[in-house]
């Protein structure tokens, strides 16, 4: 039976959408993919348990370094958003999964093809995909900020420090670098189309590089290393001012992200589905 609707002896044809609104229906139609599936449930459980676990022990060792016989060791008063920061190198695997799986998990089960299918434009699907990952993942990094936080200054005791306005600024800039690096993995997986070698990838990328470059301690081989996006997004959560300010950190990741986008795009238009 035909879906049309005749007036006097023409049919009707529901207008386009204009390209915002085209848009919004497909933020719309991702954000509901992905708080639907329970995969991201998990993700973000597994997230919360990792910073939880990570920042409770490295307030541990902080603690237990200023009251061992070793003077050497004294780290003094740590501010308690340098626990959090430091916890991020390992949560960041287990919260990067969302960006990734928004994108491989469509490649391994076919659907893909509907989604393309329902908007054919491939950059506006995997930018659609981009602003709900990196949404849903800033909210989740205030959120794990928030936990780490409230795990540290306890175990820290009188050797931390959690000024309001600084632990404020470091949430933010936590939930910020997740975000970028979730944007990221998106852009990856959308070229690579596979979890496992997308997960391989980011961790060379992230961490197993630049610490090999760091590693010889040689000045060139560190500056190389410094623009990589895990590096960068340390300066930037640090803080930093050498080698680079932690704005140009931000930079730096942020070029990475959209350059993994770009990659994503690209491989999109030129493979099929």
């Amino acid at each position: 039976m035909s879906t049309q609707t005749v007036v006097g002896s023409r049919p009707t044809v529901a207008p386009a959408l204009s390209a915002p609104a085209a848009f919004r229906a497909a933020v719309a139609a991702e954000w509901t993919k992905l708080v639907s599936v329970r995969s991201t449930w998990w993700t973000m459980l597994a997230g919360l348990l990792v910073m939880a676990a990570s920042a409770g022990q490295l307030a541990i060792y902080a603690a237990n370094a200023n009251t061992n016989d070793d003077p050497a060791d004294n780290p003094g008063i740590v501010a308690v958003g340098s626990v959090l920061i430091d916890a991020v190198e390992l949560t960041q695997y287990a919260v990067l999964a969302l960006g990734l799986l928004a994108i491989t998990t469509e490649f391994t089960s076919g659907t893909i093809r509907t989604t393309l299918q329902c908007t054919p434009a491939r950059g506006r699907v995997l930018l659609a995909k981009a602003v709900v990952a990196g949404a849903v993942t800033f909210v989740l990094g205030l959120l794990l900020g928030g936990v780490g936080a409230l795990v540290a200054r306890p175990v820290l005791g009188e050797w931390g420090s959690a000024p309001t306005a600084g632990t404020i600024g470091d949430i933010v800039a936590v939930a910020t670098y997740l975000a970028l690096v979730s944007v990221l993995a998106l852009g990856l997986g959308a070229a690579l189309r596979s979890a496992v070698l997308t997960i391989v990838v980011l961790f060379a990328t992230l961490m197993i590089v630049p610490l090999s470059l760091q590693e010889p301690d040689i000045a060139v081989l560190n500056r190389i290393a410094d623009a990589f996006p895990g590096v960068a997004g340390g300066h930037f959560m640090a803080g930093d001012t050498d080698p680079y300010p932690g704005a140009v950190g931000l930079l730096v990741l942020v070029g990475w992200a959209g350059a993994a986008l770009l990659l994503g795009r690209a491989a999109l238009r030129r493979r099929d589905a």
